[in-house]
């Protein structure tokens, strides 16, 4: 896809949304950023218009989608711990106002609908030691279990309405902009933690493996996706590599230059022990992205992290 298009992003204003923002606007495309901007600052490029609104107003997601070509599906009003605190709120508003955000794209022409869907527990635990798009998908967490029906409902719209959708599994993203009150994420947790001289939570032994991958570059290979057409539905996008959580505390330690208190906490019965995301799909229809090193990565988050708690 070479020709610039008119795009919105909803969730403009969140971690993974802001840089996909930029991107986009930087690719050339007419950018419409939706958020109800709660933080109060805009985090994305000045040249993307800016559309306040409610996910959960129809009459918002309506003007939001107006005269679109490409929808970025890149919201969420959960995280892993509220939709495991309350799965029917979950199923309420992320699981049902997507299937209301899809009928409005067809209404209103839309011709691609791009998902932020997770990688790192939809596959659930098969024991497995990375997980391809043609694994079963057998989640035991409702945030996963939500991204699936959304994931299902995408295919739906496709078979039914022939609206166009790609779907990106997501591994653990982390860097600059994550919402470090948000409690999700490791590494933000962490360095926030630090950086307020506040004991570290470590849910279980520290064997708990995860692929993470710096937010920049998880954009890249967004944009990638984007600009030259995807031949698939699904693509896994991680780094390919595993982290324990014990490893990733290890090159912390290293970053910020100093020791932290650990406290060991039980690790929740619907946290699956290992992801590592198979991105071959990816690799053979794009090529092999690059990465950021994880250590320089944990050290441009740490810079902002630490700043912000100034």
């Amino acid at each position: 896809m070479a020709e610039h298009k008119r795009a919105v992003v909803v969730g403009a204003n969140g971690f993974i949304g802001s840089h996909l923002v930029d991107s986009l606007v930087m690719a050339g495309h007419e950018v419409t950023a939706f958020d109800r901007f709660s933080a109060g600052t805009r985090l994305y490029r000045e040249e993307a218009r800016q559309l306040r609104g409610d996910f959960l107003n129809t009459d918002d997601l309506r003007e939001a989608v107006k005269g679109q070509q490409l929808l970025f599906h890149f919201l969420s009003t959960s995280t892993p711990a509220t939709a495991e605190r309350d799965p029917s709120f979950d199923l309420r508003t992320n699981v049902t106002q997507s299937i209301e955000l899809m009928r409005l794209a067809v209404e209103a022409g839309v011709e691609h609908v791009y998902f932020a869907s997770t990688g790192g527990a939809i596959y659930g635990e098969s024991g497995r030691d990375s997980y391809s798009e043609l694994d079963p998908t057998l989640p035991i967490s409702p945030y996963a279990i939500g991204k699936l029906s959304i994931e299902n409902y995408l295919r739906y719209f496709r078979t039914k309405y022939a609206l166009e959708s790609t779907t990106f599994r997501i591994s653990n993203p982390f860097g600059p902009r994550q919402h470090v009150n948000r409690k999700q994420g490791l590494i933000p947790i962490v360095l926030r933690q630090i950086a307020l001289g506040l004991p570290v939570t470590q849910l279980g032994d520290g064997s708990m493996v995860r692929d993470y991958i710096y937010v920049e570059d998880l954009v890249d290979m967004i944009e990638t996706v984007v600009h030259q057409g995807s031949l698939s539905s699904v693509y896994n996008l991680g780094s390919g590599e595993g982290r324990s959580v014990a490893s990733v505390l290890a090159t912390i330690r290293e970053v910020v230059g100093r020791d932290f208190e650990v406290v060991e906490a039980p690790k929740p019965a619907t946290f699956v022990d290992r992801i590592t995301l198979n991105t071959n799909r990816y690799i053979e229809e794009f090529s092999a992205p690059k990465f950021t090193d994880f250590a320089t990565g944990v050290d441009k988050t740490w810079q902002e992290v630490r700043s912000q708690c100034r």
